[in-house]
């Protein structure tokens, strides 16, 4: 049996080894497109109703055609059915603009990779890279998309293999004046005094469905919460820092830069608001 499981929308699932998509679609050669990546668990996807939203603002802002929320999420569902009980998931949703006229949508259910569970374990080591744009590049600029989850992630896994040719696994971009943004697929939160912070979306930044669960949990585990702008002084100076994502849940950064850091013991609080 193939480890994954695909779907597509006007078809239910299909044969993971037959072609996908049109070579020509729009969301293959131009990065037209939006995706959401959900943690499939017990059956269960992880904040569905919030991807889906985030799905149609991201396509919203891309001029795309506007995806039914309700057939995408029957999407997920056949597709996480057809999965069963193959154990903890990753399922991809993508919409595209397929050939101009017509959007292809499809979903993509596979494990979730060992290093995952590892980083969940172990932590992670981060560099900082400069992002090269000021933190309300955004701002007039709707040309950047700046806050829509698209495709066009060339950039990002870039940051990623420059981050591993520095002996790290991960990054945090900053502005080009020195404010905390996100990580190249995760959300950035950090702990002071007994409060969990994370840079405020009007930073240019992707808002975060799972940093959104751990903002509900945080008060039943004795933590409080908070929108801050922040330098990558404030992480050092921090009592835990964290790289958050659908799939990853809440992963503890164990050095920034080279330089090492604790938790205060506040990993596991963090972990269990996320769901983990």
């Amino acid at each position: 049996m193939t480890d994954r499981v695909v779907a597509v929308l006007g078809q239910g699932v299909v044969d993971p080894a037959a072609a996908l998509v049109d070579p020509a679609d729009l969301g293959v050669i131009r990065g037209d497109a939006v995706f959401e990546t959900i943690r499939l668990a017990d059956g269960r996807l992880d904040a569905e109703e919030a991807h889906l939203k985030r799905l149609v603002r991201s396509a919203e802002m891309l001029d795309l055609p506007a995806p039914d929320a309700a057939a995408c999420g029957a999407l997920l569902a056949s597709a996480g059915a057809a999965w069963g009980d193959r154990g903890e998931a990753s399922v991809r949703l993508v919409y595209t603009r397929g050939d101009g006229t017509t959007p292809t949508c499809f979903v993509v259910v596979e494990p979730i990779p060992e290093h995952i569970y590892g980083q969940r374990r172990d932590g992670l080591r981060v560099v900082t890279l400069d992002r090269g744009l000021p933190a309300d590049a955004g701002n007039g600029r709707p040309w950047l998309l700046v806050g829509a989850k698209t495709t066009s992630y060339a950039v990002n896994m870039a940051a990623v293999r420059v981050a591993k040719s520095r002996s790290a696994d991960d990054a945090i971009f900053v502005s080009t004046g020195g404010e905390v943004l996100e990580g190249p697929t995760a959300t950035v939160v950090w702990a002071r005094d007994g409060v969990l912070h994370t840079p405020p979306v009007e930073v240019g930044i992707l808002a975060g469905t799972t940093v959104q669960t751990v903002w509900r949990n945080a008060a039943a585990h004795g933590l409080g919460t908070a929108y801050t702008r922040a330098s990558v002084h404030d992480l050092h100076a921090a009592d835990g820092v964290w790289l958050v994502s659908s799939v990853r849940g809440a992963v503890t950064v164990v050095a920034i830069d080279g330089i090492g850091r604790g938790d205060s013991g506040v990993t596991a609080k963090v972990q269990s608001a996320a769901g983990l």
